[in-house]
């Protein structure tokens, strides 16, 4: 069945969760996460792989991240990695513009929120409350919570059942192609957040839509002209 402008329009009145990923999409820790990989490939490999190889596969687990650089060689590397990353944190974490206002707007309305992420659930924590973010979070799916993780649909699926919720009622954003990935295997509504480092390869699955930024998102969910014209981001998935 081909997905239409007019029924997205009619998921998107009904509904009542939103879902986000963490890294690259409400916290920016690109930079850290790159300068934790350099570190951690310099140390135990003896040279930093190249930055492409680095960031190819940010949005999945460290463990599978580590892996690809290295096979046999990942709890090296993810030992020397999570060492620098716990140094730097706290110095190299920022915030993306505009998301603590446009969650705050978001929450008002009358929206549940949720994060489903590949980090550990206390790193995770620890981003969110350098910004003072974590309470309007209902639930946080991190690494620990799911025996399988992004792109397969498991942990989108989990923070759904945690709030009580059917698919159909919920919308994942995410900045990687693991997230749409994993977003469109669940059934959720998809937004790709091209303010993330794979603003080209986040749309490669098809997601329902494409933000500019998190005032896009406010305004999809919001009535009148604005969401309107947000219907020229559409992107329709192929028809089943």
């Amino acid at each position: 069945m081909t997905v239409t402008p007019e029924s997205l329009s009619d998921r998107v009145d009904a509904l009542e969760v939103l879902l986000f990923d963490l890294d690259g999409t409400l916290i920016d820790t690109i930079e850290m996460i790159m300068a934790s990989a350099r570190y951690a490939t310099e140390v135990v490999l003896g040279e930093a792989l190249p930055d492409d190889v680095l960031r190819h596969n940010i949005g999945v687990p460290l463990v599978a991240q580590m892996e690809e650089y290295a096979p046999g060689r990942s709890a090296e590397l993810l030992k020397v990695y999570r060492e620098h990353n716990a140094r730097v944190h706290d110095e190299m974490i920022r915030e993306f513009p505009g998301v603590d206002g446009a969650l705050r707007l978001l929450l008002a309305r009358g929206y549940r929120m949720g994060i489903v992420t590949s980090k550990s659930r206390p790193v995770a924590q620890r981003g969110l409350d350098c910004f003072g973010l974590r309470d309007l979070f209902e639930v946080l799916v991190g690494y620990e919570d799911t025996m399988v993780h992004k792109p397969d649909p498991c942990p989108v699926l989990e923070a759904a059942s945690r709030l009580g919720v059917s698919a159909e009622k919920c919308l994942y954003c995410g900045d990687s192609p693991h997230d749409m990935e994993a977003g469109i295997a669940a059934g959720v509504l998809t937004a790709a957040a091209l303010w993330g480092p794979f603003a080209e390869r986040v749309l490669e699955p098809g997601p329902d839509f494409a933000l500019a930024s998190m005032d896009n998102l406010v305004d999809l969910l919001g009535e009148g002209e604005k969401r309107y014209r947000l219907q020229g981001s559409l992107r329709n998935r192929p028809p089943a």
